[in-house]
C-alpha cells in the first residue's frame, strides 16, 4: 500500500492484475460519491505508467452529459494525430466525433470499430490504458462506444477501466463489464486515514467525524477543518453530500464576488476537468480559490477539487448570476451549435425566436448523434421560448415524435397534450401522427388508420417530405398490425399516389409488408443492399428494414446489426426499438433452429414489455413463444399462450396477432397428431390453392396445410395447394418459402427425385425444422416402398434434428418409423388390436379428439383415452401423433 492510499489494497491489486490479464478484462468501478474512486484511479494510473503504459484519461462532466460524444472526444483527442493512418471509412466515423457535425451520425458499431482501429494504432509501440472517471456523467453515446470497444479488445495491448458513482444511473450500467465495488472504508482504515491527515484532532471532533463519515474518504478529509468550535451534538439527519455542499458553501461565500463569478462560469462550462477539446472557459484572478483548495490546476488546466464543489458553486448562485454566466458562455461557444444553444436557453427568460431556433438546430444535431432524449428536452425548451403559438405547437409535436421513436411513449403522450393546448388542432398532421403512434404502440389500437389516411389525403400538399414520410411510415405500421385487406387497399392507393415524394426504402417495405406473395420477389437482394448502409441509418430505420427482412426470411443478413442494436438500445432505454429488435432476434433464432435462445430472448422481451406496459409488444412475444411451445408439443403451454394472444387481439382487431394465434393452434395440432383440428386452423388462414391479396400468413403455412390435408385423407386438396404455391411464384420470394414449396410438391407427388430436390435445396440447412419435416415425410415414403437403407438415413437425420429442437411429436414419429423396420411389422402390431381398439386407433389417426371419437362410438372421452393408453404400447409408439404411421396401409 502506498503512503497516500489507505484501505484499498484489494481493489488496487485487482486493477493492477487487469493490466496483464489475458484476454483483456475491462472493469467498472462502482462506489458512493467521495468513496475514493478517483484517488484509486490516480494511483492505478501512476503504477500503470511506471510499467510502460500510455495512460489516456477522461472525466465525465455533469454539464456535458447531454452533449453526444463529448466524453469520447475528451478521451481520444490525444490520438488525433494517428487518424491519418486509418482507412477512410474508420477515419470518417471518427471525424464525426473529433471534427464537425456530420449529416448523419455513425452507429455505435461503426464508431466502436473505428475506435478499436485507432487504439490498435496507438498501442503499436506501447500498451494503452483508458481510464474514465465520473462515468455517471459521461454522455450515453460515448459510454456506448466505450463499452462496445472494451468488450472487443481481445488480445490488443489495450486495457479499459471506468468508474461510476453509485447509485446514480450511467451509460455503463448495462455495458457487460466486470464490476469492482469500491466499498466504504472499514472502521480501522477510516481511523487510519483520519489520523494520518489530522493527527491533532480533539477526541470529540475525531469521533464525530468517524461517525458522520461512515467510511467515506472524502468526508474524512474534508469535514474536520470546518468543525472547530462547532456544536457536535446535532442528530445529523441530512445526507452527507448536502452537508459537504454546505461546508464548501462556507468557503465559496468567503470568496471575492469576482472569483465566485469566475468559478460559476467554470462550473457551468463543465468544470474544465481534463477536457482537451474545443473552446474552454479559463478563469482569471482566482488566487483565493486556489489557496483555499477549491480549485487545482493540472497541466495548466483548471479543475474543481471535487464535483461537489462545482455543485455547491451552482447551487449558491442567484438566478441573475446564473443567467449572466450562461450569457458569457454562450458568447464563448459561438461556433459550437449545441453548447451555444444550451447556454442561450439557460440565459433566456422571455420568449425569443432566435434562441428557440438555435435549440431546434441543436436538437437536430443531437438526434443525428444518437441523443434522442436530449433532443426531446431541447425541443420542449425551444417550444417554451417560441412566441408564436403555431411554432410552440409544432416544436412540441416534433418533441413528441422524437420521444415516441425513442420509446418514451408516456412523455410523448404528455407532449401531444401540450401541443394541443399550445394551438395544434386535433386533426393537424403533427398531433395525429403522435396520437396515432402512441395509440398503436402503447395500446394496440389500430382504429386510427382512417384518421391518419384522411390527414395524408387532405394535407399532403402542405407538409414537407419529412413529415409526409413519417405519416406514411405510421400508416404502414397500422396496416401491418391490422392485417385488414380493406385498410391495405387504402394504404396502397395513398402510397402509389405519393410515391414520387417517398423514399425508395419505404416503397420496398410497403411491398414486402403488404403482399409478399405478389411483390416480394427480389426484395431480399434489395434488403441486403439496404443493410449495407445500415450503419448510417437511424435505429428505427434499421428496425423497419429488419421487419421487412422477416417477411422474406432474410433476418440472417441482419443478424450482426440486430445484436448490436439490442445492446445499444438496452443501454439507452429506447424501449420501442429494443422490443422490436428483440422480436426479430427471437424470430431469427426460431427459424435457425436455436429454440432455447429464442425462448430466452422472448422471456427477456416479455419482461421488458411488462416493465414498460407495452401490451402490443407483449402479445407479440407471447405469440412467438407460443409457436416454440407448439413446435415442441407443449400442448398446455401453447394453448395458454394462444388464448392470451387471441383474447387480447381479437377485440382490438389486431389481425396480425389473431392470425399468429391461429398459427400457434395449427402447429400445436400438427405436433400432437390432431390433424383434423390442424386442417380447421389451416383453412381458416387460407383455403386450399388460395393465396389472397394481403394475406401475409398464407405463404408461411404452405407445408402446414399440405401436411394436415394428407393426414386427413384430403390428398387432392394438398396437391392443389402445392401446385398453387408453385404457380404463385412463392419460391421466388425467399429461400425458406422455396424450401416449403419444394417440400409440399414432394409430399403430394412423392418420388426420390422430388424429395431429393427439396432436402438438397441450397436453403435447407438454414431452416432445420422445415427440412427435418420433409426428411420425415421422405423417410416414411421410402420405408413404405421398401427402400429400407435410404429410409433409415432420412429418418435418422430427421430424428436428430427433432431431438435437438425438442420437437417431441415429430421426434416420436421419426423414432417409430425407425423402430418399425419392414411394413410387415406394422401389420403384426395392428393385428394384435381388438376390433374396438383398432376402430379407436383409426379414428384418432385421422386427427379426431377423444371427445369426437367418443361421440361417434357412444363412449366417454375418458374411456377413449384409456383405450389409447393400451393401444400405444401394442403399436410400439408413445403418442397419438405417430398413430397414422403406425397403422400404415391399414388405415
Amino acid at each position: 500500500m502506498t503512503d497516500g492510499l489507505v484501505g484499498r489494497s484489494r481493489e488496487l491489486a485487482e486493477l493492477i492484475a487487469s493490466l496483464t490479464a489475458e484476454p483483456a478484462r475491462p472493469l467498472l468501478l462502482r462506489g458512493a460519491a467521495g468513496g475514493g474512486k478517483t484517488a484509486l484511479l490516480e494511483e492505478f494510473a501512476a503504477q500503470a505508467a511506471d510499467t510502460g503504459f500510455r495512460v489516456l484519461r477522461a472525466t465525465g462532466v455533469e454539464a456535458e452529459r447531454a452533449l453526444a460524444h463529448s466524453g469520447l472526444h475528451q478521451l481520444l483527442h490525444p490520438l488525433l494525430s494517428l487518424t491519418g493512418g486509418m482507412d477512410s471509412g474508420h477515419r470518417a466515423a471518427l471525424d464525426a466525433v473529433l471534427g464537425g457535425v456530420p449529416e448523419r451520425a455513425p452507429s455505435v458499431m461503426a464508431l466502436g470499430v473505428a475506435v478499436l482501429d485507432l487504439l490498435a494504432l496507438a498501442a503499436a509501440g506501447r500498451p494503452v490504458l483508458l481510464i474514465v472517471d465520473d462515468g455517471q456523467w459521461f454522455d450515453v453515446p460515448s459510454a456506448q462506444v466505450c463499452a462496445f470497444a472494451a468488450r472487443r479488445i481481445g488480445d490488443l495491448p489495450v486495457r479499459f477501466v471506468a468508474a461510476v458513482r453509485d447509485p446514480e444511473p450511467s451509460g455503463f450500467d448495462d455495458a457487460g463489464l466486470d464490476e469492482l465495488a469500491v466499498p466504504p472504508l472499514t472502521p480501522q482504515d477510516a481511523a487510519t486515514l483520519l489520523d494520518r491527515r489530522f493527527p491533532a484532532l480533539s477526541p470529540a471532533v475525531r469521533d464525530f467525524t468517524l461517525r458522520q463519515a461512515d467510511g467515506n474518504p472524502l468526508v474524512l478529509v474534508e469535514l474536520p477543518p470546518g468543525l472547530d468550535g462547532r456544536d457536535l451534538t446535532g442528530d445529523g439527519h441530512l445526507p452527507l453530500p448536502r452537508r459537504l455542499e454546505r461546508l464548501f458553501a462556507g468557503r465559496i461565500r468567503a470568496l471575492p464576488e469576482t472569483e465566485r463569478a469566475e468559478l460559476l462560469r467554470l462550473a457551468l462550462d463543465g468544470a474544465g476537468r481534463q477536457r482537451s477539446y474545443g473552446t474552454q472557459y479559463v478563469p482569471r484572478d482566482i488566487v483565493t480559490a486556489r489557496r483555499t483548495g477549491l480549485i487545482e490546476t493540472e497541466t495548466g488546466r483548471f479543475a474543481f477539487r471535487h464535483p461537489l464543489v462545482a455543485s455547491a458553486v451552482v447551487q449558491l448562485a442567484s438566478p441573475n448570476e446564473l443567467r449572466a454566466a450562461h450569457t458569457a458562455l454562450a458568447r464563448l461557444h459561438e461556433a459550437d451549435v449545441e453548447r451555444r444553444a444550451v447556454h442561450l436557453a439557460a440565459a433566456t427568460v422571455d420568449p425569443d425566436p432566435d434562441v428557440a431556433a438555435a435549440l431546434e438546430e441543436a436538437a437536430g444535431n443531437a438526434v443525428r448523434r444518437g441523443g434522442a432524449t436530449t433532443a426531446v428536452q431541447w425541443l420542449t425548451r425551444a417550444a417554451e421560448l417560441s412566441p408564436r403559438p403555431r411554432d410552440r405547437a409544432r416544436l412540441l409535436a416534433d418533441a413528441a415524435y422524437v420521444a415516441g421513436q425513442a420509446g418514451l411513449l408516456e412523455r410523448a403522450e404528455i407532449l401531444v397534450a401540450a401541443a394541443d393546448r399550445a394551438g395544434a388542432r386535433v386533426s393537424s398532421p403533427d398531433a395525429v401522427l403522435t396520437a396515432a403512434y402512441v395509440a398503436l404502440y402503447r395500446h394496440g389500437d389500430v382504429g386510427m388508420h382512417g384518421t391518419v389516411a384522411d390527414v395524408i389525403r387532405a394535407r399532403h400538399a402542405e407538409v414537407d417530405d419529412v413529415m409526409l414520410t413519417r405519416l406514411v411510415n405510421l400508416l404502414l405500421a397500422i396496416s401491418q398490425f391490422a392485417a385488414d385487406p380493406a385498410a391495405w387497399r387504402i394504404t396502397d392507393a395513398l402510397v402509389d399516389g405519393l410515391r414520387d415524394r417517398l423514399p425508395a426504402e419505404l416503397l420496398l417495405r410497403r411491398d414486402v409488408w403488404s403482399d409478399v406473395v405478389r411483390r416480394g420477389a427480389g426484395a431480399g437482394a434489395k434488403l441486403r443492399e439496404a443493410v449495407a448502409a445500415a450503419d448510417a441509418a437511424e435505429p428505427w430505420d434499421v428496425m423497419r428494414l429488419g421487419v421487412a427482412a422477416y417477411y422474406v426470411d432474410a433476418l440472417a443478413d441482419f443478424r450482426p446489426y440486430l445484436a448490436r442494436m439490442a445492446d445499444r438500445e438496452r443501454e439507452t432505454g429506447a424501449a420501442t426499438t429494443l422490443m422490436t429488435v428483440l422480436q426479430l432476434v427471437m424470430v431469427d433464432a426460431i427459424t435457425a433452429g436455436r429454440w432455447d435462445d429464442a425462448i430466452r430472448t422472448g422471456e427477456r422481451g416479455l419482461a421488458l414489455t411488462a416493465e414498460h406496459g407495452y401490451d402490443l409488444f407483449g402479445h407479440q412475444f407471447r405469440a412467438f413463444l407460443g409457436l416454440v411451445a407448439a413446435g415442441r408439443g407443449e400442448t398446455a403451454r401453447a394453448a395458454e399462450l394462444q388464448a392470451a394472444v387471441d383474447g387480447w387481439a381479437r377485440p382490438r382487431r389486431v389481425g396480425f396477432l389473431t392470425q399468429s394465434a391461429e398459427d400457434i393452434g395449427l402447429l400445436a395440432a400438427l405436433s400432437g397428431g390432431e390433424y383434423e383440428t390442424a386442417w380447421s386452423y389451416a383453412v381458416g388462414i387460407t383455403g386450399p390453392g388460395e393465396f389472397p391479396t394481403y394475406a401475409q400468413h398464407a405463404p408461411r403455412t404452405v407445408l402446414d396445410l399440405v401436411e394436415a390435408a394428407l393426414h386427413t385423407g384430403r390428398d387432392a386438396s394438398a396437391r392443389t395447394h402445392a401446385i398453387a404455391a408453385e404457380r404463385a411464384g412463392i419460391a421466388q420470394v425467399s429461400p425458406r418459402l422455396a424450401l416449403l414449396v419444394a417440400g409440399a410438391l414432394a409430399m403430394t407427388d412423392p418420388s426420390e427425385e422430388a424429395f431429393a430436390a427439396a432436402v438438397r435445396h441450397p436453403a435447407a440447412t438454414a431452416f432445420p425444422f422445415e427440412r427435418a419435416r420433409i426428411r420425415l415425410a421422405e423417410g416414411t415414403w421410402l420405408r413404405r416402398h421398401r427402400k429400407i437403407s435410404e429410409a433409415r438415413a432420412a429418418l435418422a437425420d430427421a430424428l436428430a434434428v427433432f431431438e435437438q429442437l425438442g420437437a417431441a411429436g415429430w421426434a416420436s414419429r421419426a423414432a417409430h418409423e425407425l423402430r418399425s423396420g419392414l411394413p410387415g411389422a406394422d401389420r403384426d402390431r395392428v393385428a394384435s388390436l381388438t376390433v374396438q381398439e383398432r376402430t379407436i386407433a383409426e379414428l384418432a389417426a385421422t386427427g379426431l379428439s377423444n371427445k369426437q371419437i367418443g361421440a361417434r362410438l357412444f363412449l366417454s372421452p375418458r374411456t377413449v383415452g384409456a383405450h389409447l393408453y393400451r393401444i400405444f404400447p401394442k403399436l410400439g409408439i408413445t403418442s397419438r401423433a405417430a398413430l397414422r404411421d403406425a397403422l400404415g396401409d391399414a388405415v
